[in-house]
């Protein structure tokens, strides 16, 4: 893997993990309208909706230094999704943390993007950023990215009802996973 901060792009053997470009809006606004994609999330969203999104990735990377990227393809797809790091923007018990996620279009489901992209990210974390430990979390329903989070060496560590949505919708309660530095050190090590 090869980290620039400068530009604060990374790459893997099949993925390029890029700041967002205008023309990732349209594509990104099409991801966020579908459905499935959007299916553990309250709502899909609008075009203006993406498009305020990406502004806020770009301010998130300018005061942080990390941020959710752009995924790329290598000589395959522009835009693929997104996958990265971000502070989230409500308060709970276990916050001010840093969370990893992700989110693909449906054709690249379930062929190892997420997991490799979501590595690298893991590796910015915790050896650019010198995060000591970063979190996930989704509805637990969300099998998928459960997997995800447990293939990149995340462990379940508790259940939370999340509070930006409100306490009797069905997505409300969530589950949390937390990898560590020294775990991943570790898990590295083997």
């Amino acid at each position: 893997m090869r980290n620039t901060l400068e530009n604060k792009t990374l790459e893997t053997s099949r993925l390029i993990l890029r700041q967002w470009r205008e023309e990732d809006i349209a594509h990104f606004a099409e991801m966020n309208a579908d459905r499935k994609v959007m299916q553990y999330f309250p709502e899909t969203l609008s075009y203006n909706d993406s498009a305020y999104l990406v502004e806020r990735y770009q301010k998130h990377f300018d005061e942080y230094g990390f941020g959710l990227w752009a995924v790329e393809l290598k000589d395959q797809a522009a835009f693929a999704g997104f996958i990265g790091l971000a502070v989230p923007q409500f308060t709970a018990y276990f916050t001010p943390c840093v969370e990893i996620a992700w989110r693909l279009a449906t054709q690249y489901w379930n062929q190892g993007y997420a997991t490799e992209g979501a590595q690298a990210a893991l590796d910015f974390g915790f050896n650019q950023c010198n995060l000591k430990e970063i979190l996930s979390f989704t509805v637990p329903a969300n099998i998928a990215s459960r997997r995800v989070m447990e293939k990149i060496g995340m462990s379940y560590i508790d259940n939370f009802d999340h509070p930006a949505i409100p306490a009797d919708a069905p997505l409300c309660r969530h589950v949390l996973y937390r990898i560590t530095k020294e775990e991943r050190d570790a898990l590295q090590a083997v």
